[in-house]
Parts: structure tokens; sequence; C-alpha cells
């Protein structure tokens, strides 16, 4: 059943349908559905409850945004626009929040008819074609602030296969508290993330079992709301009907919530890496796969259909190197963002550490100067993100300080000048080397363990991998704080042998949903389970793994036996990685853009993809699920150790 929202009647008088009303532009609907009035008093009030979205410069309409997602727009009269303010005197401002039936302003009746206007109040939803399925209205005399229509919202369903993005965006702002009770909105690639005032004002129970919404998490100090692959589209509706929030900090840390100081530092620490890094995830895997796609069309086997030396080779490969070649500027940026810097001071500061000069002297390890026997080095920062990620957070710290004690004169070019040359310097000097070093060292120990460790690590990564991230990892708030690491690893030594395996767990997730997605008559187990395979094949496993595979343990298990099956196979054969992106849609990953022609990795991608498909679809098929079996609650999220 459609949701219902009153409209109450901004003045007293007589009102009218919007076809009556005496201008084609409104009669028309072309700005909306609503309803007319004619006026006998000049007190006008506001329709519904909610925000002060505008109020225009001739003071002649004002409009309204409800925790619903409604635009409302109250008109008085028709083209007083002319009389430029003179008739009216308004009583609110923008961004005030008003309830309904509440005094808005004043309109002098008797002087817009003197300048021959009519006193027509036209009250309009002005979204109408997005969120509702109908609008009823009475034409009766009534007061002001009477109920005379009653709106129907649209439900968040599929509709030709797509999802009403606002009115989902509604009900999930209206869930997590109401616009009043949000900090702060990220997402990453399956996630709203909000940063809410008090999670307790949030209803999990409604959103859980919204449709559109597959699950919700807390952790990291976000409310996280999973969406699945449609989380930009839904993202992009929210900002729609917030969008204080688009030029908002991407994020506001974890105050005094009652942890201990240690749990709430580190859940700030992963949430600033967090945010640093999700916007810049999906130029890197795009960028990783232009790469492979390139390695793939210079193999001799293929006919060698493009010479690295050609031009078109170069080019496109120009374009796939600049993510990774200028990531600490990407990185920089959204860093900044994140905690409310300036994004132009970090992605300069950024620029310094990708500057052509700076670079070729690290390749070759130019020496600066010399302290006490110890030399101090130039390092090649290009592919990096921790060191900028720590310069991003240095930069807003002096940043701020530079604000409280420069006189503000001084402000607009001494504080960026100074806050890029000493945080530039302790960066290249201090900082970079350090953590660049522990970087890269703990990458290559990495590979080097996956590697010695063969099949019987594949095989233990593989078939627990996906338990450790959803019973340990997502517990602390650490499954999305890994991917800077893996992102990382590959720029230090240009491969990543344990997201190979972790690819496999992606394609046994993927073939487990895709089982129970063609074996089910269940309407919408079929249609979850076949947009969650491809999505997880695609690389995104949280709408199998959260819509339908936990749901169903032995679904999951049956992922789990393909992928360990999968990884014995990858580790047997030392299959590794050389771009970001995994699964099906990543094959162009397991080709060596620096050996194209050893395709071990992608023969043991081919080997170890196909047999997890096999060995989850199958016992998906025969063990793992039939229609008769109850369909378990969506995972509860277990306490983080050390919370109440």
């Amino acid at each position: 059943m459609a949701k219902k929202i009153p409209l109450l009647t901004p003045a007293a008088g007589q009102v009218i349908g919007l076809k009556k009303v005496d201008d084609q532009v409104f009669s028309s609907g072309m700005m909306g559905q609503g309803f007319g009035l004619e006026p006998s008093s000049g007190q006008v009030v506001a329709p519904v409850a909610g925000e002060v979205a505008m109020v225009a410069e001739a003071k002649h309409a004002i409009g309204f945004t409800t925790s619903d997602g409604l635009e409302v727009l109250v008109h008085m009269g028709i083209n007083t626009v002319e009389m430029k303010g003179a008739p009216f005197e308004i009583e609110v401002k923008a961004g005030d929040k008003v309830v309904a039936g509440q005094a808005i302003a004043t309109m002098d009746l008797t002087k817009v008819k003197e300048a021959g206007y009519a006193t027509t109040i036209v009250t309009l939803v002005t979204n109408a074609q997005d969120v509702l399925e109908g609008l009823d209205i009475e034409e009766k005399t009534v007061e002001a602030g009477t109920p005379v229509a009653t709106a129907y919202l649209k439900k968040a369903t599929k509709k030709s296969g797509k999802l009403d993005y606002d009115a989902l965006a509604s009900t999930i702002i209206e869930n997590v508290g109401g616009k009043e009770n949000v900090n702060g909105l990220i997402h990453c690639i399956t996630r709203l993330r909000f940063y809410l005032k008090d999670e307790s004002k949030a209803h999990d129970a409604v959103l859980q079992d919204t449709p559109g919404v597959i699950d919700i998490m807390h952790a990291a100090g976000q409310y996280q709301v999973v969406i699945g692959n449609e989380v930009t589209n839904v993202y992009d509706a929210v900002l729609k009907q917030m969008p204080e929030l688009d030029d908002a900090p991407a994020a506001t840390p974890v105050q005094n919530d009652g942890k201990n100081p240690v749990s709430r530092a580190f859940n700030n620490l992963i949430g600033f890496i967090t945010g640093s890094m999700s916007p810049v995830i999906g130029v890197i895997a795009a960028s990783g796969i232009i790469k492979g796609m390139l390695a793939l069309l210079t193999l001799p086997q293929l006919g060698s259909l493009l010479s690295p030396t050609s031009t078109l080779y170069l080019s496109v490969s120009a374009m796939a190197d600049s993510a990774f070649f200028f990531l600490p500027i990407l990185v920089g940026y959204a860093a900044a963002k994140r905690i409310g810097g300036d994004p132009i001071v970090a992605a300069t500061i950024g620029g310094v550490l990708t500057y052509p000069q700076i670079i070729t002297w690290g390749k070759s390890f130019k020496s600066m100067f010399t302290i006490f026997g110890f030399h101090f080095q130039f390092l090649n920062y290009t592919y990096s993100i921790f060191p900028m990620i720590l310069a991003a957070w240095l930069a807003k710290k002096l940043g701020d300080w530079l604000k409280k004690v420069l006189p503000s004169y001084l402000q607009m070019i001494f504080n960026p000048m100074i806050t890029v040359l000493v945080v530039s310097t302790i960066t290249l000097v201090i900082t970079g080397p350090i953590i660049q070093g522990f970087a890269n060292g703990l990458a290559v120990l990495i590979n080097d363990l996956v590697h010695a460790s063969g099949w019987l690590g594949g095989l233990v990564i593989g078939a627990f991998y996906q338990v450790l991230v959803i019973q340990v990892l997502v517990i602390f708030g650490l499954h999305w704080g890994v991917v800077p690491l893996v992102a990382q690893q590959i720029a230090g030594t240009h491969e990543f042998a344990l997201n190979a395996i972790i690819s496999s767990t992606m394609v046994s997730q993927g073939a487990a949903v895709l089982a129970v997605a063609i074996k089910s008559h269940k309407k919408d187990t079929k249609s979850l389970g076949i947009a969650a395979a491809i999505s997880a094949f695609c690389g995104v496993t949280e709408p199998a793994i959260y819509g339908i595979n936990l749901r169903y343990r032995k679904v999951f298990i049956s992922g789990l036996a393909g992928s360990g099956v999968g990884g014995l196979i990858t580790g047997l054969m030392h299959g590794s990685m050389y771009g970001f992106t995994g699964s099906l849609i990543g094959f162009s990953s397991f080709f060596n853009p620096a050996h194209p022609t050893q395709l071990t990795s992608f023969y043991a991608f081919l080997l170890s993809s196909l047999t997890a498909i096999i060995v989850s679809f199958v016992l998906t098929w025969v063990w793992g699920y039939n229609d008769q079996m109850a369909m378990g609650k969506k995972v509860e999220k277990k306490q983080r150790p050390g919370t109440k």
C-alpha cells in the first residue's frame, strides 16, 4: 500500500483543481501536480512539514523539501514576480525547519489586485513524476491549514528493471533518523556509509525489509546501508534531497561514543583510510583492466594485434597509467575532502610527489643531504597511497593552526604557501621514506609467503577468506580498509598473489547464488539471485553473500567449497595478479604487462575459476538449496570486542 502524505491549504479560501488555474504553465501540469486556491485571506502557511529549500528573490514563491522526498512549491499569485516582492512579507528563510500549518508569509491581496494580477495561490509537488503514484484533492471552501489533498508515494520497488531511486532515497533518509541526524555520507562499491549523530534513531528492521536494501551494517563509526550495484544512483538520489552533504566534509570522526579511546581512534583511522580511497577505487579498477587488455592484445599467440611501440598502444597505455601515476594527487584530494581540509592544497602536495624531476631523482635514489652519516634520499612516489594520506592529514592540521595565528589579510596566500612547503618537506624527508619502505616491505613479504605456501596456502585462504572477511574484518570495520593495502602492494611489487586466490572466492560465491537463481521458482529470489551473480562475477560479492548466500547457510558453504578448490589450483600453479580487479571481469588482470607471453597466471585463473564455478554450482544445486528451505534472517552484526 502506497504511503499517504497530506497536503494542507496554504491559506483560507476556495480550493480549485489545477486545470482551473488561469495560467497554462500551471494548469498543464508542466510544473508538477497540485492544486490552486483563490484566497480570502493573505496569511500563508506551510502545506507540509519539512525544510525550506528556497525563497524566491521576488518573495512570491517558497519551496519545501519533506523527509519523504517531496519537493513542494507554494507560488503566491500569477505573474507576481513582476511586483518584485512589494506585496509579500516572508517569515522564513532557506534552511529553516517548518511544521505543517506554520505561518510562512503574508500576501497583501489588495496590492496584488490593484496591480492587475490574479491572487491565486498554487501548491505543487514539483517532483511528482519521480515520487508520486497519484494525488487526490477536494475542491471546497476551507480555512488555512486544512488537509485537502493526499499525495500517494511511489514504493521503492523495481520498475522496468530499475529501482525508483528517489523513493528509495527518501525511505533511507527517513529511517536513518531524518536529515537532521546525518553528519556526513560517503559511498563505496556497494554501500551508503552514513555518519549519524545518533545511530539509535535509525530503524534497522525497516531498512532491512525495504526493497532495494540488501542489509544494514555497523562498522568503523559508520551506519552502512548495503545497496549493491545501484549504490551510485541511490547515493546521487540522496544528495539530490540533501544537497548540503555534497560540499560538506565527507565524514565526521567518531566522537566520545562511550567506547574506549583506542577503539574510537582505530575507527577514525579506518574511516579516514576508507574515505580517502573509496572515491578513486573505480578508476584504479578500470585502469587495471585496460592495462590487462593491452597486454592481451600484444600476445604473439593472438597474432600480436597491437605493437607495444605503436602510437595507439602508447596512447591507451597513458590513459591506463595516469590513475596510478598520479595516484597521490587523487588520494590527496579525496582525503582532504574526507576530513574537511583544502582539497586543492592536498592535491598540490600530491603534485609535488609526482613532479617529473622528483620522480627522476627518486628512481636513482638521489641523495638530498647527509646528517650524522645518515643519507636522506629521494624516492619515487608514483603509485603510492599511504604517504599521501598522512600528508593530507598533516596539511589539514597545519592549515587549521595557521587560520588561528595568521591575520586574515595574509590567509589567502601564506596559509597554502606555508602548508605546501612544510608538509611537502616533511613527506619527502621523513614520513614518505618511512611509510613507503614499510608498505613495500609488507607487499614483498605477503607475496613471498603466499608463493611459498603453494597449494596448501591456496586451499586454506580460498576456503576461509570469506569467513575471515565476514567474521573478523567486518566486525572491526577493516573489510574496506584492506583495499588501499592491496592497491599499495600491486603498486610496489606490480603483482599480488593473494588477490589471485581471493578472485576465486568471488567467482565461487557468484556461482553458488547463480545456482539458487536458476533452481528457485520464487520470483524475488530468482531476480535477486541473477543480479547478485552478475555482481559477483564483476567482482562485488556483497549482494550475493548478504542477500542470499548467508541466509541459506548451505549455499554459502557450497561457495566456500568451490573457492577452496579454486584457491588450491591457484596456489599449486603459483598464479598471481597484476591488476586490481578480480573475478571473471578481471581476467585481464592475470596477464603480466611486463612479460605478456608468460601465461601461467592466466591459465591458473581459467582453471581455478572454472573449477570453482562447477564445484559451487553443483554442490548448491544438489545440497545447498531448494525452495522448501526457510530463508534465514539477515545476518546480525556481531559486536566489536570491547564495546557494549
